[in-house]
C-alpha cells in the first residue's frame, strides 16, 4: 500500500463565483467524462510503479546466510572442500553454527600444521563475505556488504526513503499552493524518474542513501499533487473514483511486484525496469492540464476558461460562452498558515483523526511487511495476496464512499 502523507494548506483562498460555481460548470461539461478519465489514469499510472519503491525493500534488502571469505587458506591447500575450509578457518557459535561475522586470523603455515595445532585467534571478516542459499541473485545487502558492523545501515536506508517522502509531501504541498498543481506534479515527477534510475547505478551505499532520499522526495510530492490535480477536475458525485483509482493502481502494483521479483531476483535490474514506465511519464507529463480550480483561485479566469472549453470538447458536452461569462472570480489570499486549522474545533478534530489514522494504518502495513519472512509461506505468494487484498479493499471503499456521497 502506498504511503500517503497529507500536505498542509499554508494559504487559503476566498473565491466568489457569481451565479455559476465550478461545480455547476463540471455538471454541464461532465463530472467524470473522457477528459477526467484520461487525466486521472495518466496521473495515477505512476502509482503502479511507486509500489515497487515503497514495498520492494522486503526483497532488495534480503539478508542471506553468509560466512567470512577465507580463501587465504587455499594457497596452502587448494583442494580443500568447502566444509573443511570452514572447519579450519571459521569459529563456531554456541549453537554449533559457523560464525557470520568472525574468522580465524590468517597464518603463514602449511596445511598440516594448521590441522595439527588449529587456529584460535579470531578477527572480523577481512576479505568480505561468502553468501549462501540466496533467494535472490543480488540484493543491496550483498552488493554493499551491509552485514555485521554495517547491518544498521539497512534500517537507515528505509528511514532515509521515508524521510524523503515526508519532506517531499510537505514541500511540494506548499509549492503547489503557490505555483500550481501542474508545476509541482511535473517537478516531482522528474525527480522521481531521474533518481529511480540513478539509484540502480550507485556504486556505494552512501550515494545510494542520497539517491533514495531524492526518490522519496519526488515520490512524496508526486503522490500528494497528482491525486489533487486529478480530483479537482472531477465532480462531487464521482470524486470517490479519484482516490479509488489511485489506490487501485497501487494495489495492482503489489501483485505485479511479486511476479517481477520472482522472475528477476536482481535488485539493480528490478530498479532499472521500474524506471522504464517513469520514462514514459516524462513524455506526457508536460501535457497534463492545470487545475482550473487553482487558476480561478489565482484570478486567472481566461486560462481557466480555455481549459474548461477543452475539457468540454473532449467530453462532447460543449459549454456555452454565456455560462462561462457568468463566472466572476474575486480572490483574496489569507496567509494565516496552518494555525487556521486550529481556529476551528471541528477542523482540529478532523486534523488529528486523519493524522492518527494515517499513522496507524501505515505503521500496521509496514509491520506486516517487515514480518513477511516469518509467515511460513512463500514471500512471493504473500506479496501477491497483499495485492489481491488491497484490490478488494479499494472496490469496497469505493462502494462505501459512493453510497456516502
Amino acid at each position: 500500500m502506498s504511503l500517503r502523507c497529507s500536505s498542509f494548506v499554508f494559504q487559503t483562498f476566498t473565491i466568489k463565483l457569481k451565479m455559476t460555481d465550478f461545480g455547476e460548470i463540471l455538471r454541464n461539461i461532465g463530472e467524470f467524462g473522457l477528459f477526467q478519465k484520461i487525466t486521472l489514469i495518466a496521473l495515477c499510472f505512476p502509482n503502479f510503479v511507486q509500489t515497487f519503491l515503497f514495498a520492494s525493500f522486503v526483497f532488495i534488502q534480503s539478508d542471506p546466510d553468509r560466512h567470512c571469505n577465507t580463501d587465504w587458506i587455499l594457497s596452502a591447500a587448494p583442494n580443500l572442500t568447502s566444509e573443511e575450509q570452514l572447519n579450519l578457518t571459521v569459529p563456531r557459535e554456541e549453537d554449533g553454527t559457523f560464525s557470520k561475522c568472525e574468522m580465524f586470523v590468517p597464518v603463514n603455515w602449511d596445511i598440516d600444521t594448521i590441522r595439527e595445532y588449529g587456529l584460535n585467534e579470531t578477527t572480523g571478516c577481512q576479505d568480505g563475505w561468502v553468501y549462501e542459499n540466496m533467494l535472490y541473485k543480488a540484493t543491496i545487502v550483498t552488493d554493499f556488504d551491509l552485514v555485521c558492523g554495517r547491518a544498521s545501515l539497512v534500517e537507515v536506508i528505509q528511514a532515509m526513503f521515508m524521510a524523503g517522502v515526508l519532506v517531499g509531501s510537505l514541500v511540494f504541498g506548499h509549492f503547489a499552493e503557490s505555483f500550481g498543481r501542474k508545476r509541482a506534479t511535473q517537478i516531482s515527477a522528474v525527480l522521481l524518474s531521474v533518481f529511480t534510475m540513478t539509484t540502480a547505478l550507485c556504486p556505494n551505499v552512501y550515494l545510494y542513501l542520497v539517491s533514495l532520499f531524492l526518490v522519496g522526495f519526488g515520490g512524496g510530492g508526486y503522490q500528494v499533487n497528482s491525486i489533487i490535480l486529478s480530483t479537482e477536475w472531477i465532480g462531487m458525485s464521482k470524486r470517490s473514483w479519484g482516490a479509488c483509482v489511485s489506490q487501485l493502481f497501487s494495489a495492482i502494483g503489489h501483485c505485479v511486484l511479486a511476479g517481477m521479483i520472482y522472475g528477476i531476483r536482481n535488485w539493480r535490474l528490478a530498479q532499472l525496469i521500474t524506471a522504464v514506465p517513469l520514462a514514459v511519464l516524462m513524455i506526457y507529463i508536460w501535457f497534463i492540464p492545470e487545475s482550473a480550480r487553482w487558476l480561478l483561485s489565482r484570478g486567472r479566469k481566461e486560462e481557466a476558461k480555455q481549459l474548461i472549453v477543452k475539457a468540454a470538447a473532449i467530453n462532447k458536452h460543449p459549454v456555452s460562452e454565456s455560462l462561462l461569462d457568468k463566472i466572476e472570480v474575486n480572490n483574496t489570499v489569507n496567509n494565516g498558515g496552518i494555525k487556521i486549522i486550529f481556529r476551528s474545533s471541528l477542523l482540529t478534530r478532523y486534523f488529528f483523526i486523519i493524522i492518527l489514522s494515517w499513522f496507524s494504518v501505515n505503521l500496521s502495513i509496514y509491520r506486516l511487511y517487515l514480518d513477511m519472512e516469518n509467515y511460513g509461506l512463500s514471500i512471493f505468494l504473500i506479496q501477491l495476496l497483499f495485492g489481491v487484498f488491497f484490490n478488494t479493499l479499494c472496490f469496497t471503499l469505493h462502494v462505501a464512499a459512493g453510497d456516502f456521497w
